[in-house]
């Protein structure tokens, strides 16, 4: 599992859920949530053909004709996840956006990602907000068959087009004081997290294990507040995609706020969500992303943010456990 989840009431793995994020990460994901359609604001276009020329674009004919009519393909994201997605000089930037604009070209259309809270991207899609979420949502069981964590049936469910692979890491305070080097070098302590992801359920799960060496779990809304607990001291980890937690490591204070530390874990997808009902348009991305796996563009994007190492092969639906 990796990737991020949902937050509030839950239902990746973000997992198997990559934010000027130095700034966002430290100022400041499916499982599914029963909250609020939360998607607002925010919103950043990616940029291919306009409407009118996309007739010549060799997928544009796979999409459903209000999507072509359109022109657009709405995108819900939280787009404070960087490098997957975040927020740039007033633009919606990272992996996921630029993977897009290569689907973008593939499909004659363009790809308008508006940032909204986690846990309510779900509902967006449910309620038709959004046509689509590209969020480093990881592609689970659950999300596809809108369960919570309890196995209850809480929603549709919605359909995930795979197309990118991660693991889970520990994102500790720089120098490690702690020595914390995996999971169970948690029992005892405190450790940071967003709500509603699938980080929270792996440190759950730890805490299980723990037993009576208590382990504390301070959940917050977004990661960034997550990661400003841990710079403080407040909390001694927070857990996510290896990805994202080297960009932090990299890039919060000059490199000097956190590390990385102890093997990556649970690897997973990251899907595309689209709703079980439209499986017009899940199918076209399918296509899309394997004609830019192709020709090239999907590896250009993921080379430009260093994330080569989790491209996929090939583009796979509902692939995720």
């Amino acid at each position: 599992m990796t990737a991020r989840s949902t937050r509030c009431t839950t239902a990746k793995t973000r997992t198997s859920r990559l934010a000027a994020v130095a700034a966002i990460a430290v100022v400041g994901s499916v499982l599914l949530t029963a909250c609020g359609d939360q998607t607002e604001g925010g919103s950043s276009a990616t940029p291919t053909k306009d409407a009118g020329s996309a007739n010549a674009a060799p997928l544009f004919s796979k999409l459903p004709a209000d999507i072509q009519k359109a022109g657009v393909i709405k995108v819900g994201t939280d787009a404070s996840y960087a490098p997957m997605e975040f927020t740039e000089g007033g633009k919606i930037v990272g992996v996921d956006p630029d993977i897009a604009a290569a689907l973008g070209k593939q499909l004659g259309v363009e790809f308008k990602f508006t940032s909204g809270t986690f846990d309510g991207l779900i509902t967006s899609i449910y309620t038709g907000r959004q046509d689509v979420i590209m969020s480093s949502m990881t592609d689970n069981k659950k999300r596809q068959e809108g369960l919570d964590d309890n196995g209850k049936k809480i929603g549709k469910g919605i359909d995930f087009v795979d197309y990118f692979s991660s693991g889970v890491s520990l994102l500790v305070k720089k120098g490690n004081p702690q020595n914390i080097n995996s999971l169970d070098d948690l029992c005892g302590k405190t450790v940071a997290v967003q709500r509603g992801t699938i980080y929270e359920d792996t440190f759950k799960a730890q805490a299980t294990k723990c037993g009576a060496n208590k382990l504390t779990i301070q959940a917050f809304d977004t990661d960034a507040e997550a990661q400003t607990r841990v710079k403080a001291g407040g909390a001694v980890a927070d857990l996510n995609d290896y990805p994202v937690a080297a960009y932090i490591a990299k890039t919060s204070g000059g490199g000097n706020d956190f590390e990385v530390v102890g093997n990556q874990s649970d690897v997973g997808l990251f899907g595309i969500g689209v709703s079980k009902d439209d499986t017009q348009l899940r199918d076209a991305i399918k296509e899309a992303l394997d004609a830019a796996i192709k020709d090239g563009t999907y590896a250009d994007a993921l080379k430009k943010w260093d994330v080569s190492d989790s491209a996929v092969k090939t583009a796979t639906v509902n692939a995720g456990q």
